[in-house]
């Protein structure tokens, strides 16, 4: 067992998987010689060598073109996507391609890869170093999303993802990188695709939410919870498949749930979460759904001040909360 932050979780368990499997090799812009923008592959080209550690030109789609050939030809490619802003030169390869080569070879061929990708604001990136991408690929079936919020949990849930048959998108709020440190095991730990985490029990309302937002529900319960609210927080880890079992279980024990998202509220990946509830266990319900999310403006804005009135943040959830607590 040993703490680490973040981002040395994902970058040892890459290196882990990588002398237990020789087929996996890791590719995109500036992950060998640089070790990436981020340093998430820093010293993997050293150990492991260009040829499967694969510095690419800057074109996504050829990043991941090349990784859906790769894994129809026997390897498991981890390819870098290096900001989740960038992906949608992609996007046309992910889901007409990856996505969907299971379902048109009649469950003949799959694809073990994995998209990782850094997404999310709050790190003064502005417009297209900040976006929250998500719900565009949640709509796809044939992929699975995943957002893990803690050092733990980026080292189960990329195991996971590696060793997983289809493709996998990989989803690391960059502001989590540095920010955010725990113990994680050095023994081959895995945590279960489409698993949600009860990160903190309570009686009174479900929070439900994912990424950076996952600890500012667990701040904002702690806060609530000095003025006499049990709140009940839900990290959902993986978007798709959803733990839909854990999300309705709770929303039936406490009667009001509040959906805590950083993309724009519109449409948002929350909005399939109200949906969900709406349908499922109406008549536990005492107020209506909420939530919590961003304005529907065109990007995250550079000013410190816009950008901040722009994320969602632990004073924000609160006051959704006492507003369901006392509905």
């Amino acid at each position: 067992m040993a703490v680490r932050t973040f981002i040395e979780a994902i970058r040892t368990t890459l290196a882990q998987e990588m002398r237990r499997d020789p087929s996996i090799i890791v590719l995109g812009e500036d992950v060998g010689l640089k070790g990436g923008v981020f340093l998430a592959t820093d010293g993997l080209q050293a150990e492991f060598g260009e040829a499967r550690v694969i510095d690419t030109p800057l074109t996504e789609s050829m990043i991941v073109g090349v990784s859906i050939g790769a894994a129809i030809n026997g390897l498991r490619p981890v390819a870098e996507i290096q900001f989740a802003d960038f992906i949608f030169p992609a996007f046309n390869q992910i889901q007409s391609q990856a996505a969907r080569m299971r379902y048109r070879t009649n469950n003949a061929v799959g694809l073990p890869m994995v998209i990782r990708t850094p997404y999310g604001g709050g790190v003064h990136g502005a417009l297209y170093h900040s976006q929250s991408v998500e719900a565009f690929f949640t709509h796809i079936p044939g992929i699975k999303v995943v957002v893990p919020s803690t050092p733990l949990d980026a080292r189960g849930l990329l195991r996971s993802a590696i060793r997983d048959p289809d493709p996998v998108l990989f989803l690391e709020h960059k502001k989590l990188y540095r920010s955010v440190r725990g113990e994680v095991p050095d023994t081959d730990y895995v945590t279960p695709l489409g698993s949600a985490a009860i990160t903190r029990a309570g009686t009174q309302v479900t929070v439900i939410a994912y990424g950076l937002m996952a600890h500012h529900a667990l701040e904002a319960a702690a806060r609530v919870a000095e003025e006499g609210i049990s709140v009940e927080v839900i990290d959902l880890r993986t978007l798709r498949p959803l733990d839909t079992e854990t999300v309705l279980n709770s929303v039936r024990k406490t009667g009001k749930c509040l959906i805590a998202y950083e993309d724009n509220r519109f449409g948002g990946y929350g909005a399939e979460i109200a949906a969900l509830v709406a349908e499922e266990v109406f008549d536990y319900l005492d107020a209506p759904v909420t939530r919590i999310a961003g304005p529907d403006v065109p990007g995250v804005p550079y000013s410190h001040v816009l950008e901040d009135w722009f994320m969602v943040n632990p004073d924000k959830i609160a006051a959704g909360i006492r507003k369901l607590a006392a509905y």
